[in-house]
């Protein structure tokens, strides 16, 4: 059964249900809490009263600066929705680690971006470190990610398409959200994994609703596609890709034919034209709920409730 840990100011805590206990560590970073497990157990098995949890300002429970590595277009799901057809290549972009924000901060819209998008991702939390060509099978999985958390990889998207890339895009202060819970994994937890299904909602209207089945290359697969060239380290952040039903989608067929012979300022004046009576993107005062969890309540990843402001 997996235990879930918030982060506050404070500290530390087991969350027990309502209530949270506080770990009696002196780990500061989240790569300091995975080596003082002992201390997560002993609060768990405290029998301490706690605190209510709808107490506590929970932080995101991945600290920073740490790596923050993300996979493309990786739910079938998202692949209809983006247009692509036949196999798809495994992809992996880096977020600056600035952009983690906790679970009930503010996405913050810079004023230059018009079409901001959302994207509900289950996040790998490193327990151990990856060297360069580590082969990961299934069953070693536990021997190298210690937890879950509920990511939401913001993006810009206007930004995205007009540069063709993704580390400003995806980067900005408060472009991660991230927790509200660390679900620290036993062992035995792992194989339920394809069970947890993710939902995004905005303004109570939901977006996106998958399992991991829906996922093109799962997390042992994707660690080791990873170690061919990215090494990471414990406490480290790996976003697994979001399912279909973001704002953005590809255009028809033809349209992107036709697209495709305009010169690129007048194909993305075009295409952002038809984008803003698109209205699935985020503007001030939306709030975006993400949810991770398995429907038998062994893995809960917790509620994750953010509003978009427009930064000033």
């Amino acid at each position: 059964m997996s235990t879930n840990v918030l982060r506050t100011a404070d500290g530390w805590w087991v969350v027990l249900g309502d209530r949270a206990v506080a770990v009696d560590t002196k780990a500061v970073t989240t790569d300091e809490l995975l080596a003082d497990r002992a201390a997560v157990r002993e609060a768990a098995a405290s029998g301490d009263a706690g605190t209510p949890v709808a107490d506590l300002v929970a932080l995101s429970p991945v600290t920073t600066p740490c790596r923050v590595v993300a996979q493309m277009v990786n739910y079938r799901s998202h692949a209809r929705d983006s247009g692509f057809t036949g196999d798809i290549p495994p992809a992996f972009f880096r977020k600056a680690s600035g952009s983690v924000s906790g679970p009930s901060q503010a996405i913050m819209r810079p004023s230059h971006v018009k079409f901001l998008d959302y994207e509900v991702e289950l996040g790998l939390v490193m327990g151990a470190s990856l060297p360069i060509g580590t082969v990961v099978e299934e069953g070693d999985l536990p021997s190298y990610v210690a937890g879950l958390v509920v990511t939401n990889d913001v993006s810009a998207r206007d930004v995205q398409l007009t540069k063709t890339q993704f580390y400003e895009s995806k980067s900005y202060p408060t472009f991660t959200p991230t927790g509200p819970y660390l679900a620290l994994l036993e062992d035995e937890d792992f194989a339920h994994l394809l069970d947890l299904r993710l939902k995004l909602s905005v303004n109570g209207e939901l977006r996106q609703d998958r399992t991991l089945a829906d996922m093109i290359v799962r997390p042992a697969q994707a660690l080791t596609l990873l170690a061919r060239f990215q090494t990471l380290d414990p406490g480290d952040l790996l976003l697994t890709g979001t399912p279909g039903g973001t704002a953005l989608k590809a255009p028809p067929k033809p349209v992107e034919k036709i697209g495709a012979l305009l010169p690129p300022a007048v194909k993305w004046k075009a295409f952002f034209k038809t984008q803003a009576k698109n209205p699935h993107y985020l503007h001030h005062g939306d709030v975006v709920t993400a949810t991770i969890a398995g429907p038998d309540g062994r893995i809960d990843l917790g509620e994750q409730r953010t509003p978009v402001t427009d930064a000033h």
